[in-house]
Order: structure tokens, then sequence, then C-alpha cells
């Protein structure tokens, strides 16, 4: 399981003009390829009479499926360019769906390229690409008398704190990224002399996103 994964976790949206003819990106985060067709679907029922809806979607945390379509425009200069933009960022998970509206003007192969590229890329920008990152998921109970001095080691550490509950005993939800995990642990043991019980609970995908914590389901 990889510690760090690229991806979206908002919808995106671009237009760029081309000699008249429009470019329009569509951006999703799919994590099947059931989500993924489902998504071209909806792009093409709201695009029914645009002359091409070409796709690229990478699914799997290792790349494991990834799928394009010019969609009727000439081989190679479509589906494959919105899917080396997917592929040069190492996002996953993704799928970029590009409307086009002819307008009239042969753009040549480059031209396609170019255009399909820009647009796929400024879905991209729109969407916002997000790290998401392996956590490990941490109850810690404790007496009252250490409270104050694991808020403090937990503040000072950039712990993201789930929950905090006060009954007979003070008991945090932490999430601490993997690669921090086992310093987290013997942080805590050494702080307390042993005295305040570590457990881990989860393994799970989360993100910063806009200044708060969001988990990736």
């Amino acid at each position: 399981m990889n510690d760090v994964i690229k991806t979206v976790i908002n919808r995106g949206y671009a237009e760029i003009t081309e000699k008249k003819s429009r470019f329009i990106a569509n951006i999703s985060p799919v994590k099947s390829e059931d989500e993924a067709k489902a998504f071209i679907d909806e792009i093409k029922k709201s695009h029914y009479n645009a002359r091409h809806n070409v796709f690229a979607y990478i699914i799997g945390e290792n790349s494991e499926l990834k799928r394009f379509s010019d969609d009727g425009e000439p081989q190679g200069t479509a589906g494959m360019p919105v899917l080396n933009v997917l592929v040069s960022e190492d996002i996953k998970n993704t799928i970029i769906v590009v409307t086009r509206y002819f307008g009239g003007i042969l753009l040549g192969t480059g031209g396609l390229v170019r255009a399909y590229t820009a647009a796929a890329k400024a879905g991209l920008e729109d969407a916002g690409i997000c790290e998401i990152q392996l956590y490990r998921r941490f109850e810690i109970s404790c007496d009252y008398t250490l409270n104050g001095k694991i808020q403090y080691e937990l503040l000072k550490g950039g712990y993201f704190v789930e929950d905090t509950v006060f009954t007979e005993r003070v008991k945090f939800k932490i999430l601490v990224e993997n690669e921090r995990a086992e310093g987290f642990v013997k942080m805590i043991t050494e702080l307390t002399s042993a005295k305040a019980e570590v457990t881990e609970t989860d393994i799970l995908r989360g993100a910063c996103k806009d200044g708060s914590f969001k988990l990736y389901e």
C-alpha cells in the first residue's frame, strides 16, 4: 500500500477555444470502472450534440487500470494526450472527459494534441490535485493528570485529533501519518512513562484540504 497517492477529490471544469472549436474538460474522482463509465455517460448526455467526447482514466493505487478513447478523432490525437496528462502528473483514481464542439476549421494532428492536452490540464487545475496520505488511527487512554501534557505534545506535533472524550479517563482519537506512526507510539510511551494506553484501531487515507482534514473513503 502506497503511503501517498495523487488524485482529485472534487470535480473540475474548464473550457478553451481553439480556432472556433470549443474544448470542454470535465474531471471527476473515480474508484472503479463502473464509476468511470457512469461519469462518461453523464457527460455524453449533457453534450449529446457535441462532435466528440474524448476520455481517459486511471484507476488503482498502482495505476492498474488505464483506459482512453479518441471517440472519432484521428488515432493518437485525443485520448492518449489526455491520458498522458494523468500519467505525467502520476494521478490515480481520476477521469477526464474532454468534449469538443467542432468550429469548422481543421486543427491538424499537432493542433488537436495541443488543444486536448491544454483542456485536460486546465480541468485538473480547476479540480485541484491533492495528495492523499496513508494514516493510522490511534486511541490514547490516560488519567486526567496526563491530559495537559499529552494535549500539548499533540498540538506541538501537528497531529490530527479527531475526538476527545472525558469520562473516568481521558480518551483521544488521533490520526498519524503512516511514516510517523512508530515514532508517535514511542513518544507517547516515553512522555507518560508507559502510563497511557496507546491502541492502533485502523488504517485509512486522508488529506488536509482547505485548512481541514478530510477522510478519503
